[in-house]
């Protein structure tokens, strides 16, 4: 998915001023910040995603509410929209604090919506019980790990939200195969023709027309939003949120040089290496996480340390060549975090895998 253009503005304070602001928002109990859908730029797109609901054929409009999180609770047909999302300031904390906002364009927010309201007619109607269900997608209670390991290209999954996301989990499964199906311009019939997953996406077709206009088994509308009161404050929203990343303890050395080797005859002025690979350091993380699969807290670390590495072995590149050397880094990242989740090591050794 490439970059697109901000819905939310990030607040634009001089940098004095917004570290005071900064500061005073962290301390905040999140809901004493007064935030809400109603009136804001949210609304409009969730009106539109009712409208490709109704356009589609199917009954259910979920409520939706800010949260901590891109949610639909367990077996409740309701979506959760982030909460620094109704608000540029906490959008702007999101973006310092995560190297980046998930979902932040209006297309963004709507490919996330769509697949949250897969889960929610999942749930609505208890879809998961069925047996042709099942059949198509796994068995609901299969473990739920949040560090699984995709298998890149595999055509019996469609893709939608980054990182193979519908290899996860059965019921991950079905809502990227329903949030394909429900995109208007997803073209899921030519896309997809002749792939495994096509039968899945037949299936969601068929499954609208056969009870798309029926009521909801499970409504929601008993759901205790209470129980998800965001009754703690903004920077202990981050220390819950932000994992610890495992070292990256490999000597690497030799490839930095071999990526930075400055060749005989280079003209002009050189450019610190770290200085380069610290400019591009969220369109590195986001290229080869969305990529490989790997947990971007995963990647991020791994190019942290690898910009620190250049700093310290005073590694420098000829702007010219910026291009070709930033194709040879992200490669380069993107097999170690490849080993990374296949093997448990970003240097793959075959001894401790067992091999003979």
């Amino acid at each position: 998915m490439l970059p697109a253009k901000p819905q939310v503005p990030f607040m634009e304070t001089p940098p004095q001023a917004w570290s005071a602001e900064r500061e005073r928002l962290l301390q905040q109990q999140i809901v004493d910040l007064g935030l809400k859908i109603d009136g804001t730029y949210l609304e409009k797109i969730i009106e539109r995603l009712y409208s490709e609901l109704q356009q589609a054929g199917i009954k259910l409009r979920p409520k939706v509410y800010l949260s901590n999180e891109w949610s639909c609770p367990d077996g409740v047909p309701v979506i959760g929209i982030p909460f620094y999302l109704a608000d540029p300031r906490l959008a702007r904390i999101e973006d310092e604090m995560m190297d980046g906002v998930e979902a932040q364009s209006e297309q963004e927010i709507l490919s996330y919506l769509r697949h949250e309201a897969g889960h929610a007619f999942n749930y609505a109607h208890r879809l998961w019980e069925r047996d042709d269900w099942r059949a198509l997608f796994g068995d609901m209670s299969s473990p739920y790990l949040e560090d699984y390991r995709p298998r890149p290209f595999s055509r019996e999954f469609v893709r939608h939200i980054p990182g193979w996301y519908a290899q996860k989990h059965p019921d991950e499964d079905f809502s990227e195969t329903f949030a394909v199906w429900l995109t208007p311009d997803s073209a899921w019939r030519e896309v997809y023709r002749g792939w495994p997953c096509y039968r899945k996406l037949e299936y969601v077709d068929q499954l609208v027309r056969e009870i798309g206009q029926k009521d909801p088994v499970v409504t929601g509308e008993d759901y205790d939003f209470a129980s998800e009161a965001l009754i703690y404050s903004v920077a202990d929203h981050y220390q819950r949120t932000i994992p610890e990343a495992s070292p990256v303890p490999e000597d690497f050395d030799h490839e930095l040089r071999d990526i930075f080797r400055v060749r005989e005859g280079a003209a002009g002025e050189l450019v610190p290496a770290h200085s380069f690979l610290a400019q591009h350091r969220r369109q590195i993380v986001n290229r080869v996480a969305y990529w490989t699969g790997l947990y971007d807290v995963e990647v991020r670390a791994l190019i942290q340390y690898l910009i620190g590495r250049s700093d310290q072995l005073q590694l420098a590149i000829d702007p010219r060549r910026g291009e070709h050397v930033l194709v040879d880094f992200v490669a380069f990242a993107s097999t170690l975090c490849m080993n990374r989740l296949y093997h448990g090591e970003y240097v793959f050794n075959a001894k401790h895998q067992g091999a003979p």
